[in-house]
């Protein structure tokens, strides 16, 4: 009986002492570490990329924004303001209907097929509504209609698959060279700048792929948001 019990307080006492070392280097030494060396290597980065402006955070590098007007009465979604440079659409965003004490924006995709709404592998001109098609061919005529200017006519074929299409999150910080290009004349007539100003401003912008191989270039809007606002504001 004695020696049960011995054994039994035995074992307890290895496994506290186990328990409490583990605790120890898991839940202690080993977070710290880690955060010491985030921060250490690469403490952008750990802190979310967090771009600055005027003095404070304005977003993350990582997670895209939306430029529009102010709502009006009765409207369903915000036009945009296009003096802005704008970024991809964001088809596959929803909103909080759970937990309504906070105003919360869902990322996500559209879900919908690559064909949805196509009829042999092509758009139709009047699409079914609520297909991908309805939605593609709804957005390449608003980049044709809001980025055609006096002097600069945008068509149809002129328009980058990325200015019609969401990404995977909805939240995609980043458009293609060519994309931006396209709204240069736009962007710079709303503000009163030279195409040549606002060109060089994209060219500065522009990120080439990873190490060179990975990826494709591209150009991040808000910090390309950030240089238009200061360079509109020397003119």
């Amino acid at each position: 009986m004695n020696n049960s019990v011995t054994n039994t307080a035995r074992l307890l006492g290895a496994g506290l002492r186990a328990l409490l070392v583990l605790t120890l280097v898991t839940g202690v030494l080993y977070p710290l570490a880690v955060t010491g060396v985030a921060q250490g290597l690469f403490h952008e980065k750990a802190n979310g990329s967090e771009i600055e402006a005027d003095g404070r955070v304005v977003g993350s590098s990582l997670i895209g924004q939306s430029y529009d007007l102010p709502l009006k009465k009765g409207q369903e979604a915000p036009e945009p303001d296009l003096k802005w440079f704008q970024g991809r659409p964001a088809d596959g965003l929803g909103s909080n209907s759970l937990n309504t004490r906070y105003t919360l924006i869902l990322s996500g995709a559209t879900n919908l097929a690559a064909d949805s709404g196509g009829v042999r592998g092509r758009c139709p001109a009047q699409p079914e509504d609520g297909t991908l098609c309805a939605q593609v061919l709804a957005a390449e005529a608003a980049v044709v209609k809001d980025n055609s200017v006096p002097g600069y006519t945008v068509k149809p074929s002129d328009v980058p698959a990325d200015a019609v299409t969401s990404s995977g999150s909805g939240l995609d910080p980043a458009i293609s060279p060519a994309y931006a290009a396209l709204q240069v004349h736009r962007v710079a007539a709303r503000n009163g700048l030279s195409v040549a100003q606002v060109e060089k401003l994209v060219e500065d912008h522009t990120q080439g792929r990873a190490l060179g191989f990975i990826g494709e270039p591209q150009v991040n809007v808000l910090a390309l948001n950030i240089a238009l606002k200061d360079l509109a504001a020397k003119r």
